[in-house]
């Protein structure tokens, strides 16, 4: 399978401060790649690497067979870039805004590609609709129809469906998925775990370093840890019992129990054996999610900011 993205050890430096460290990330042709992190991560700044708005300080590769530090222009010829914030004129149409865009990538007949991206996302009949007024469901949909009207090869959302409601958001998805079963590639990063479940695989980069890729359950297989739920009366009261003891890294309530989350299973099973033996507490044995990979890894981080 030929990747859509190929780099290494890319770095990115503003002043004194190094924001991407020696990320090397590969991306295959139609695949959808999640990229995790904490705020202030250097996820943005990684995707505008890859997309031709950054010259890394070192490193090197290839996007859509283009090189990352020669071939800038052609590679933002070929990717549509969808940003964390609405980035659209507010005071114009769904369709001058459109417009708009089709004249900046020089698209013949401006008009006739306007008519087929309102068709195909389900916006002609809103296409008199100044975007200002739309609700973040529908900026989001503009917002994408902006990013794919002149047939991208790769697709970078950078955080796309913040503040969207859920039903909003599981339609992005449904129409990400099709694209990318019709051969776009996509790179999305985001905050939600639900959403990172639905690529096909992860990576996960940490105050500018990558810590893990791969399959959701590769990444939750090699983080190694081991997870308990416990159920009983006070809750609260066991979960400030439990924490800060040795062998345990991460009390978490969910609901009515608590996930209990640990490195080393015999030392969590030992911080553990006396809750077992209380009337009315019972332990079981847990699966480990993401979330609680995403907490580990970030409790093990070092703020590069710092």
């Amino acid at each position: 399978m030929t990747n859509a993205i190929e780099v290494s050890g890319l770095t990115k430096r503003f002043g004194e401060k190094t924001v991407v460290n020696d990320v090397s990330m590969s991306v295959a042709e139609g695949e959808i790649a999640g990229f995790l992190g904490p705020n202030g991560s250097g996820k943005t700044t990684t995707i505008r690497m890859m997309c031709g708005l950054l010259t890394p300080d070192e490193g090197e590769g290839q996007v859509l067979g283009f090189d990352l530090r020669k071939d800038g222009l052609k590679i933002k010829r070929e990717v549509g870039y969808m940003t964390q914030r609405f980035s659209f004129y507010e005071d114009l149409s769904i369709e001058e805004n459109l417009m708009f865009v089709a004249r900046l990538y020089e698209l013949k007949p401006a008009a006739q590609n306007v008519r087929d991206t309102l068709e195909d996302l389900g916006l002609t009949a809103r296409r008199k609709q100044m975007a200002g007024t739309l609700s973040g469901g529908w900026k989001q949909r503009l917002a994408l129809a902006a990013c794919i009207m002149h047939k991208p090869k790769l697709l970078l959302l950078d955080e796309p469906t913040a503040g969207v409601d859920p039903k909003a958001r599981r339609e992005f998805w449904d129409e990400i998925h099709q694209r990318a079963a019709d051969g776009l590639t996509v790179l999305v990063s985001t905050h939600y775990m639900d959403e990172a479940e639905r690529c096909h695989r992860i990576n996960y980069i940490s105050y500018g370093r990558l810590l893990a890729s791969g399959t959701v359950e590769e990444v939750v297989s090699n983080a190694g840890l081991t997870t308990f739920v416990v159920h009983g009366k006070n809750i609260a009261g066991l979960a400030e019992e439990l924490r800060g003891r040795e062998g345990i890294s991460q009390v978490a309530p969910f609901g009515a129990t608590l996930h209990v989350v640990g490195e080393d299973r015999a030392a969590l099973e030992t911080a553990l054996a006396d809750i077992r033996n209380r009337p009315g507490v019972e332990v079981n044995r847990g699966q480990t999610s993401l979330e609680d990979v995403f907490i580990e890894f970030m409790a093990h981080s070092t703020d590069n900011m710092l």
